[in-house]
């Protein structure tokens, strides 16, 4: 769905005050885990050490009866096993080893998972016949290290939380000279806008006057030509300061009330009433067709007048002369819909969404240009809860249609019959 002026500023000042908030986040996020993960890795490899440590003392120095708690120690000698008497584990000691080193003399070492719990082992030859085992209990190492995880995950969350609300109060901080600046914009775009809308209109009131006394003075038809002209661009001029100025009204406006009962079918009425003129001088034939009843909207009159003025305004610029332009109004589920209907130049489908851009300029000759006039449309219909549709081929003309929601009154929606 299309958004308005003011949509699209809200929506650039939110994106950027939540990437900034999420990558404040992420960069604490990222920090607390790396610190975590470099604690659970040091004591991880001081408890492995530490463990291999005990394991190797006690095979080459301890005794069957006096070993460390959570370390057993075996020794076989001369074949017979010494365990000191002690409550060994269930599976020790591993005979195959203690028989292995003998035979071969070398050590040998092993990890083991088993009884709920995980043991290291060395078995190693000692002096004449003697093999001497030792096992070492990691349990409480490994309770250690998960009690140490349990409080990384409860750091991790709290630092997450505290992330988030670090990063949305930066976000804020850092994002509020981009609204600063983007209200500042309008502001500029209202105040320009209003101080230029009266020397404007002064010089194409003059333009008028100079291209009337030509015409009296029976000047050069290239004389008159180039004064009307003149006082079309002024006019053209002007256009785009009422443009711009009802833009940031509107900015302004979309924070405000949502406005008043407006009976659609008339504004364009009026409309037609207003250009019939002109397509006259064009030999356009413009048609109405509507319900007898009203099709009433909410909104702001004078906005709505805009848009419906700019579609027809669109429709006779873009149609030659002796061509078409049908105006329906209607209902349908909920919405009341006005289509603008021309058999002029009409325009690539491909190119339907762009048309409403700002100064988009179509395929073709270079002064072929929509300017403010659509998206300006586009901007009243979206602030209004509606939507806009164009649908063209080259050459075959185009429809434009203008959907807003039907208003309520007492319960029922008031459209026409």
């Amino acid at each position: 769905m299309s958004r308005s002026w003011a949509d699209a500023e809200r929506a650039v000042v939110r994106r950027a005050r939540l990437r900034v908030s999420v990558l404040v986040a992420l960069a604490i996020t990222v920090l607390v885990a790396f610190v975590g993960v470099i604690a659970y890795l040091v004591m991880s490899h001081a408890q492995e050490a530490q463990a291999k440590r005990e394991l190797w003392y006690n095979a080459t120095f301890g005794a069957p009866s006096t070993p460390p708690g959570c370390t057993w120690l075996f020794i076989l000698d001369d074949g017979e096993l010494d365990d000191g008497l002690l409550q060994t584990p269930l599976g020790f000691p591993l005979h195959e080893d203690m028989h292995e080193v003998l035979a071969s003399g070398r050590t040998v070492k092993r990890d083991l998972e088993r009884n709920g719990t995980r043991y290291l082992v060395l078995t190693q030859r000692g002096a004449g016949d003697r093999v001497a085992q030792a096992v070492f209990d990691m349990r409480y190492q490994l309770a250690d290290r998960r009690h140490l995880l349990l409080a990384l995950a409860i750091a991790e969350l709290g630092g997450l939380i505290a992330a988030a609300v670090l990063g949305l109060c930066v976000g804020r901080g850092t994002v509020a000279p981009l609204a600063e600046a983007l209200a500042r914009q309008r502001r500029f775009v209202t105040d320009a806008s209003h101080e230029l809308r009266t020397p404007i209109a002064r010089a194409y009131t003059r333009a008028q006057v100079l291209a009337r006394r030509a015409r009296a003075a029976d000047l050069p038809d290239d004389h008159r030509a180039s004064l009307d002209q003149l006082a079309s661009t002024i006019r053209g001029l002007g256009d785009v300061v009422d443009d711009l100025l009802l833009s940031a009204r509107l900015s302004r406006q979309s924070e405000g009330p949502a406005g008043r009962p407006v009976d659609l079918a008339a504004v364009a009425e009026a409309a037609v009433a207003t250009e019939e003129e002109r397509a006259a001088e064009r030999r356009i034939t413009l048609t109405v067709e509507r319900p007898a009843g009203p099709l009433v909207v909410v909104g702001v009159e004078t906005a709505l007048r805009r848009a419906v003025d700019e579609l027809l305004a669109n429709a006779v610029r873009h149609t030659p002369e002796g061509g078409r332009i049908d105006v329906r109004l209607g209902s349908r589920d909920g919405q009341v819909e006005l289509a603008v209907t021309d058999t002029g130049e009409g325009f690539d489908q491909v190119e339907a969404a762009r048309l409403f851009d700002r100064f988009h300029r179509g395929p073709g000759a270079p002064e072929r240009r929509f300017g403010l006039g659509l998206a300006l449309l586009r901007e009243i219909v979206t602030g209004h809860g509606g939507t806009v549709e164009a649908v063209g081929h080259p050459g075959e003309g185009a429809r434009f249609t203008l959907r807003l929601p039907a208003a309520v009154v007492d319960g029922a929606l008031t459209t026409g019959r």
